[in-house]
């Protein structure tokens, strides 16, 4: 496999105004310097606190956002969006599908036109051949042909998400961006959305970023995982040595959160003190500092750099 993503010191800063003359006073830094690869067929899980910059990251990658600095590529050509005319030239083979079906769907239009709206957009095929392409889509995410002429209220929660899920792979995309897909879903059809996901996936080859705050649901899809705290990847390996092996404190308190199936199993909660800065107002050295028990002096004037702990498993920690 070769990367079909490559995120090379992304930011992303928006400015906060203040005063009469609405003046830039100071910016909020949601992503603050990501690099990391996704290659062709893979699923990275992106996890993290809320307001660590995950969801700001997934709508740079598909041209919802422009990255204030920093280089992507996409399949080794400029990853670049064109704000005059609001579209960018990989359209067609990055979509994104989001956590909430219900707001994702327009109420007044029927499922089977939501659906179609991308190959209209591109100009691709006449009326009936979009019918045709909406209905087999349709049926690849376990929906009936008869769902297109129905409206969004009509279905339950995963028939949205799986509505969602057809209209983000309706022009055969390379790379989707999975933005919590199923937080907003019951468990029993959290399985049934995450095993389609995986199905659809290895059927047509794609490369999946999945955000999530669901380490279980991570553990469970993902190939790789990118661990995000303020803006910064602070750890990033495979999903078996990040689970098995957590080298970063931040990413140790995460996984000791995760509730066990078997109430005879004890496990070791790491409570981590204090509030998450403002990205309005970092602190100074490493991000985590002011949480981290393992701190020591240099860690609040030293910012650390990415380093390779082992083969493949890359740390942002100078203690470590």
């Amino acid at each position: 496999m070769s990367a079909l993503v490559v995120l090379d010191n992304v930011k992303k800063h928006f400015p906060v105004y203040q005063g009469f003359l609405q003046r830039v006073k100071t910016h909020v830094r949601a992503v603050d310097g990501v690099s990391f690869s996704i290659e062709r067929g893979e699923t990275v899980g992106l996890v993290g606190e809320s307001g660590c910059g995950k969801s700001s990251l997934g709508r740079i990658l598909v041209g919802l956002s422009q990255q204030t600095s920093g280089a992507i590529q996409f399949d080794g050509k400029p990853f670049v969006i064109d704000e005059k005319k609001g579209n960018f030239e990989h359209a067609e083979q990055v979509q994104i599908i989001f956590q909430d079906p219900f707001s994702a769907l327009d109420p007044r239009m029927p499922v089977g036109d939501s659906i179609a709206e991308g190959l209209v957009i591109h100009g691709i095929g006449d009326k009936m051949s979009r019918r045709r392409n909406v209905a087999e889509m349709l049926g690849l995410v376990g929906l009936p042909a008869s769902a297109m002429d129905r409206f969004p209220h009509e279905f339950s929660g995963g028939q949205r998400q799986r509505i969602g899920i057809a209209r983000a792979l309706i022009l055969k995309p390379r790379f989707v961006v999975c933005d919590e897909p199923v937080s907003a879903l019951d468990v029993s059809v959290q399985a049934q959305i995450l095993n389609l996901l995986k199905q659809i996936q290895k059927e047509m080859d794609l490369a999946l970023l999945f955000i999530s705050h669901n380490l279980a649901v991570v553990d469970h899809v993902c190939d790789k995982v990118a661990v995000m705290y303020l803006g910064r990847i602070v750890e990033f390996a495979s999903r078996d040595e990040l689970f098995g092996n957590p080298q970063h404190p931040y990413t140790q308190a995460l996984l000791s959160a995760i509730p066990m199936a078997d109430p005879t199993r004890k496990r070791d909660h790491i409570l981590l003190t204090g509030d998450v800065p403002s990205p309005m107002n970092l602190p100074t050295g490493c991000r985590f500092h002011t949480r981290c028990s393992l701190a020591v002096g240099s860690c609040s004037t030293t910012n650390p750099e990415a380093r390779e702990l082992f083969e493949g498993h890359i740390i942002e920690c100078d203690v470590i």
